[in-house]
């Protein structure tokens, strides 16, 4: 039986509870062996924002999946040159796990939206399946736009892998913001995230 693998990818600013309830349920749905956590460097199709340094991304990633056998960490895309073009990621862990590994790319609701504006978008549907976990306020997406670069099976595999996962409205961009203002984010980061970012003052200064 072939090894069912999840590569979820994201820029992580910061890695939040959310991220990990959606990676658990995700691979509870597909009985995926594991999950292999993928911190972007700067996705290409998210222009010139600017995310918080690697270094601490990554650190943070790690610190939230320790203990955690389902989970696992690459900073493949960190270390890697050039942009982070996710068909380029897929096709390395093609490689490197062989052929007998089914990829799994996790995606939230709001990047599939994005879709259109991925680099090779119509090979990587085909390299892998990707996995969209529907989340608050993303109940109904619009297809009409992918259809423009996309087949109708392409389309309909991107549909297949639509999962109803646990509506956890927790953003990155709103911790970002409780921190600015002075406000606590327990429970919304792992107990260890949340030491990380307050014994280095992170996130203070507005960086986004």
């Amino acid at each position: 039986m072939a090894q069912r693998v999840g590569l979820y990818g994201g820029s992580f600013n910061p890695i939040h509870n959310g991220h990990l309830i959606v990676a658990r349920a995700v691979a509870e749905r597909l009985h995926l062996d594991r999950v292999i956590m993928l911190p972007s460097a700067r996705p290409p199709h998210k222009g010139d924002r600017q995310l918080l340094d690697a270094g601490h991304r990554a650190e943070m990633v790690r610190l939230a999946i320790t203990g955690e056998p389902l989970f696992e960490f690459s900073d493949y895309d960190l270390t890697r040159d050039g942009p982070s073009y996710t068909i380029d990621t897929v096709t390395h862990f093609c490689e490197l796990l062989g052929p007998h590994v089914e990829l799994h790319w996790i995606i939230g609701a709001d990047s599939l939206a994005e879709l259109t504006t991925w680099y090779r978008v119509s090979e990587l549907v085909e390299a892998c399946r990707i996995v969209t976990a529907a989340r608050p306020g993303w109940d109904t997406i619009d297809w009409t736009p992918l259809r423009k670069k996309l087949s109708d099976a392409q389309i309909a595999a991107l549909q297949a892998g639509v999962l109803q996962t646990p509506r956890i409205d927790i953003s990155s961009t709103d911790i970002r913001r409780r921190i600015r203002e002075g406000q606590s984010i327990r429970y919304l980061v792992p107990d260890a995230v949340q030491q990380y970012i307050e014994t280095r003052a992170l996130y203070r200064d507005g960086a986004s």
